[in-house]
């Protein structure tokens, strides 16, 4: 598989296991509010989900043995996430004066190549490309 495909699948992948997480994540979050304070079941959810968005990047994304380095390392692409659509939000709505109603939802997709970046320099060894790798089985 030519470097671009591969790069061009684990960025549609990398966004499809985002949407998967985001669903987790709101289905625990909202499962959790029956018995916790609002604030400990998003924390319990988040950090749930940010486990199985680990291990489903390492699966389908990337097509990597998960490992304890990279698990532990993982948590950065969610602290980029973060900065990043900070930034994001503030420009469009401080800067460019165009709303808050969206102003999240563009910054976030906006995150997504920079988050991806992040995601594959953790989840790939270096030297290690995608085409290196045998396939996994689906």
């Amino acid at each position: 598989m030519p470097r671009q495909t591969a790069i061009s699948r684990q960025m549609v992948t990398f966004a499809v296991v985002g949407a998967v997480n985001t669903a987790v994540y709101y289905g625990l979050y909202l499962l959790f509010l029956h018995w916790l304070p609002y604030l400990g079941a998003h924390v319990l959810a988040f950090a749930l989900s940010m486990v199985g968005s680990f291990f489903l990047n390492a699966r389908f994304t990337y097509r990597t043995r998960p490992t304890w380095r990279k698990f532990l390392l993982f948590p950065l692409t969610n602290a980029t996430n973060f900065l990043v659509t900070t930034a994001g939000v503030y420009v469009i709505v401080d800067v460019l004066h165009a709303g808050n109603r969206f102003a999240p939802l563009l910054a976030s997709a906006a995150a997504i190549p920079v988050t991806f970046v992040v995601s594959r320099r953790i989840m790939l060894p270096r030297g290690r490309d995608v085409r290196d790798r045998p396939r996994m089985p689906a």
